[in-house]
């Protein structure tokens, strides 16, 4: 048995997030960790919400919230929709725990040991009448380039210049719209990171098997000249510049950057796990206390790539103790909605509250992971996504599970047949799909979801082309002891579908054995082609796993969510 450390890009607090960000990292994420978990391994899977920074203080100055309740709700929230969706998390923890405080502190402190953090004095924007310092985001003003009179501080989303707030005519504060704003000095600590490129080049070069599109991003960063980075904001909510309850002298009222805990967080909620469960944490992340002997696989959109191949590794290295650092990084690409991107502040996009209002959470979750973004982005559209869930989902794998079910009932009395011995047809079906479920197995291995729901989409249609040859609504008038063969082994084969489907649909798997075999708890991903079925054991017909979408109901959704005119924007 192995061990996987699993974790997922933290979903930012500000609100429910769309299908887009679901495909991107915590959805994969989840159907690696089942896979894993049904080849026999012990599996970690972590993730939990990322709640620091100024638009969680303004999502909750917006909701007329407290931030520490707004932050609070928004975890249940997004908890609950995760388990409705069912991404098996070990633990779903919060960035505001006080086991991040803890663990943030104590990186901050060996960083600073060991002469990697140095106190500057930047030029930053303060907006007297917000009574605070803004971030170059909440900046914004007219472009000096090309007039755009929404430009924001850090860059102008209509000509794509980089921009300083210093840049802006007539800046003023996007939190408030004042324009009494004006340049202060303010200390903060900078992580030096331009001192490890020799190491973390040498660590990125040693990853011969990541994708290419990690690795160029995190070498395009590199080979531009890795900058030092502030890991320090002038903010209230966060974690405090401080080390076992002692502020750094002249960072009072600092908290760390979220960029600089949000990582960090990996560990903490680890450790929320371990309080919850009485379990040793350490096992996990230490390689002097067992993790040496773990695999760590990180999932994540590109827009993400930088801060876990650059970032924090620099924290973990620099940290000078055995941390485990990623072994595998599967980054992804973007979902885009009819060609322009899915967008939480836009509300541009389905949004997983939404989507499970319209169906239940398989249908997404084929569809996403059978359109994963992997090698490239890619492109929901409603016309799409109603071909993919009737063609594949109720044509191919309901109509199978349906067939059998409905036969073996009305014709054997719901008994899984025992007569008669299989001949050249199974030896021939089996053959043909244990090559495919080598293939799966090897693809699932890989994480390459997309091919994985392709190899398995191919083996329902073989299931399917078996059973137009054997016929045994035809046999059963003049052999019925070949009928019975045929559907015992397709009442078989029905299992080891629902066994190797579970990872990416577990809803409906669980649905099949259940009305197969009794059962539904998790299977054991098979090695190859047995009958688990016992003969003359009953059956029942389960519900309709996946009813077809009509066009009306699609003209509804349409209508609501929009179309290719909705494509335009950036999230």
């Amino acid at each position: 048995m192995s061990r996987y450390l699993i974790t997922s890009a933290l979903p930012y607090i500000n609100g429910v997030k769309h299908l887009g960000n679901l495909v991107g990292s915590m959805l994969p994420a989840d159907t690696y960790a089942r896979f894993q978990r049904a080849r026999g391994n012990e599996v970690l899977f972590i993730c939990a919400t990322d709640e620091h920074g100024t638009p969680a203080e303004l999502a909750a100055h917006e909701a007329g919230l407290p931030i520490d309740e707004y932050c609070a709700q928004m975890h249940v929230l997004q908890r609950d929709l995760g388990n409705r969706f069912g991404l098996s998390f070990d633990h779903f923890g919060r960035s505001h725990s006080p086991q991040n405080h803890e663990i943030t502190q104590h990186f901050y402190h060996q960083l600073d040991q060991h002469g990697l953090l140095e106190e500057r004095t930047t030029r930053q924007v303060y907006s007297i009448g917000d009574g605070r310092f803004l971030p170059d985001r909440y900046v914004i003003g007219t472009c000096p380039h090309c007039g755009y009179e929404r430009a924001r501080g850090d860059q102008c989303e209509n000509c794509t210049r980089v921009l300083d707030p210093a840049d802006l005519i007539k800046p003023r504060s996007a939190v408030s719209g004042s324009t009494n704003i004006e340049l202060r000095d303010s200390k903060h600590l900078f992580l030096k990171q331009s001192q490890m490129v020799g190491r973390l080049r040498e660590w990125i070069d040693s990853k011969k098997d990541w994708p290419v599109l990690v690795t160029s991003i995190a070498r395009k960063w590199l080979d531009e000249g890795l900058k030092d980075r502030s890991i320090t904001r002038d903010l209230t909510w966060g974690i405090p510049v401080a080390y076992q309850d002692k502020v750094r002298p002249g960072f009072e009222g600092k908290v760390f950057y979220v960029w600089f805990d949000a990582p960090i967080e990996y560990v903490g909620a680890t450790m929320e796990w371990a309080e919850a469960t009485k379990e040793n944490w350490r096992r996990w992340w230490r390689e002097d206390q067992g993790a040496a002997d773990v695999r760590y696989v990180q999932f994540m959109g590109k827009d993400n790539v930088p801060f876990h191949t650059v970032g924090f590794p620099v924290t973990l290295f620099g940290s000078g103790e055995p941390w485990k650092v990623v072994d595998y990084v599967k980054g992804l690409n973007w979902m885009n909605y009819y060609g322009g991107k899915f967008s939480t502040s836009g509300n541009r996009g389905i949004f997983m509250d939404q989507a499970l209002e319209l169906l239940p959470a398989d249908y997404w979750r084929w569809y996403l992971l059978a359109n994963a973004p992997e090698s490239d982005d890619s492109n929901f559209t409603w016309q799409h996504f109603q071909a993919t869930v009737n063609h594949e989902l109720a044509d191919v794998l309901g109509n199978f599970i349906n067939r059998i079910a409905k036969f073996c009932t009305a014709r054997l009395g719901a008994v899984v047949p025992e007569k008669g011995e299989y001949g050249s047809l199974e030896a021939e079906t089996t053959s043909a799909l244990e090559q495919r479920l080598s293939t799966l197995t090897r693809l699932m291995e890989a994480m390459d979801f997309r091919k994985s729901a392709t190899e398995l989409r191919s083996m329902w249609v073989i299931g399917n082309e078996y059973l137009q040859k054997a016929e045994p609504w035809v046999t059963m008038k003049t052999d019925p002891v070949s009928a019975e063969v045929s559907i015992r082994y397709a009442l078989n084969l029905a299992m080891v579908f629902a066994a190797i489907a579970q990872p990416f649909i577990p809803d409906a798997s669980a649905k099949i054995r259940k009305a197969f075999a009794g059962s539904e708890g998790p299977p054991a991903w098979p090695g190859n082609l047995t009958d688990t079925l016992k003969p003359k054991a009953t059956i029942t017909v389960p519900d309709v796993l996946f009813a077809k979408i009509e066009n009306e109901q699609l003209a509804t959704w349409i209508e609501r969510f929009g179309g290719p005119d909705k494509k335009n924007g950036a999230s």
